[in-house]
């Protein structure tokens, strides 16, 4: 008999305002104590310098985390110029100085080769793993750290202002995307050098800053409000995927992982499946002679 977990079932998003200072890891487990929640997580990490939307998965909801990591998201940073650091961000050690000071109309003329699918070095300071070890272990051990460069997609970089020693911009991005890795870049294409010396993120899919809230306002929420009042649905972050509506009997058989052919006129891909407002299954769709089919990948207990 598997062992009943301890806590309060709850299932659905919240879109947390992480403070500055904490790390990801530490916000998730802020919130599993405010909550009592069973089971807890986050969907794309934040630096601890960085503040922000930082969406957090409680119970059923972490089985969709992969579609909020994958989400697009947008940030708001500083480029502080004239100093290399290791981090390329204010927490490491300056690596080397330039008395280059990019004007606004350089600063313009040079964001275009930033926007679409371009190249990018990852941070040596950076989650990403190296024949199975973090790169920011490595590097704070002293090793030699060599990043492989990587293919992301930028969709929109502006210059919001500038005042002759920084720059801050918002940049609209997809999956993978270091902002540090953009400064960085971006500087060295302004023949100087620079760091992120502020980052916020401010969207992260259907998450926004307008739905978010602190740490503090979850603790006087849970206080005030039972959870179905200010949880968000499991679903929030579901909303680009095809909803198919299926009876309650059709429900049941996919949620003990059976196939169920369908005369609605499908594609192949990943469809999400309904009962009234409930959650039954997110399932991929397979063609065959006789017509599509359900097959359940992931099972909601809701």
């Amino acid at each position: 008999m598997a062992r009943k977990r301890k806590g309060i079932k709850l299932d659905g998003w919240l879109a947390i305002d992480k403070p500055l200072g904490m790390t990801s890891t530490q916000v998730v487990g802020k919130c599993r104590w405010l909550t009592k929640a069973q089971k807890v997580g986050h969907g794309g990490t934040l630096d601890p310098l960085a503040t922000g939307i930082l969406p957090i998965a409680f119970g059923e909801a972490t089985k969709t985390i992969p579609f909020i990591v994958d989400a697009r998201k947008t940030y708001e940073f500083t480029v502080t110029f004239g100093e290399a650091r290791a981090t390329d961000d204010a927490e490491g050690e300056v690596t080397a100085t330039s008395d280059i000071r990019p004007e606004e109309e350089q600063i313009r003329a040079a964001l275009p080769a930033f926007i679409g699918h371009i190249t990018q070095i990852p941070p040596i300071y950076s989650a990403l793993k190296i024949e199975g070890r973090r790169a920011y272990d490595l590097a704070r051990a002293g090793e030699e750290v060599v990043m492989k460069s990587r293919e992301v997609d930028v969709f929109a970089l502006e210059l919001l202002s500038c005042d002759g020693q920084s720059a801050t911009l918002r940049v609209d991005c997809g999956k993978g995307t270091y902002v540090r890795s953009l400064a960085r870049d971006l500087a060295e294409k302004l023949n100087t050098v620079g760091y992120v010396s502020y980052l916020r993120r401010t969207r992260v899919g259907a998450f926004d800053l307008n739905a978010s809230i602190s740490l503090e306002k979850l603790e006087d929420m849970g206080h005030s409000a039972p959870p179905e009042e200010w949880i968000l649905p499991v679903v929030t972050v579901l909303d680009d995927i095809l909803a198919l509506a299926v009876t309650e009997e059709e429900a049941k058989l996919l949620s003990h992982g059976q196939r169920l052919a369908t005369s609605e006129p499908l594609v192949p891909g990943t469809i999400r499946v309904m009962t009234g407002d409930r959650i039954v299954a997110l399932c991929d769709v397979e063609i065959t002679p006789e017509g599509a089919v359900l097959k359940p990948v992931r099972v909601f207990n809701i």
